[in-house]
């Protein structure tokens, strides 16, 4: 399996974007491909990794950066876990820009009120950051918790998605 790699420059520093047959696999605040290809289990990987046109994908960070957020929910994902996580993954593009959730919020939309832990570690093994917007789930005392590419990226983009 091969994929190709892009990187933009953005606000929040480069983001990499890593896309198999116009679906994004991995993303995130990287100019690394190594750093992409970890989000990923051994399994998944591409064998083959080419820098070019993420097409669509690129665009819709693009457009994100400008202060348009829909076109980044109809870039294609592609993820791989269980029938949780999946449900999971599809539930956080459903969170509206700028009303994030925290974890206990998100575990009952996800309709199991008591699966907090489950939530978390949905948000964690998320490949395909800011397409997956697993940013927009909080602690729930409602403090950042952690994100894969940083609290202040996490707190950039619910500010952005606020203002917007």
């Amino acid at each position: 399996m091969s994929a190709t790699i892009e990187f933009l420059d953005t606000a929040d520093g480069p983001f990499g974007i890593l896309a198999r047959n116009g679906s994004v696999i991995a993303s995130g605040w990287t100019d690394s491909a190594d750093a992409l290809l970890n989000r990923l289990a051994q399994a998944h990987r591409p064998v083959d990794v080419a820098e070019g046109d993420t097409g669509a994908a690129a665009d819709a960070v693009r457009a994100f950066y400008a202060g348009d957020l829909q076109p980044i929910m109809a870039v294609p994902v592609t993820q791989y876990g269980t029938t949780l996580q999946q449900a999971g993954w599809h539930a956080l593009r459903t969170i509206t820009p700028g009303a994030p959730l925290t974890y206990s919020e998100f575990a009952v939309h996800l309709g199991s009120p008591s699966a907090v832990r489950a939530a978390a570690s949905i948000c964690a093994r998320n490949a395909p950051a800011l397409f997956v917007p697993c940013h927009r789930v909080l602690r729930s005392d409602g403090t950042m918790g952690g994100f894969a590419w940083g609290v202040a990226v996490k707190q950039a983009l619910l500010a952005r998605e606020a203002a917007a």
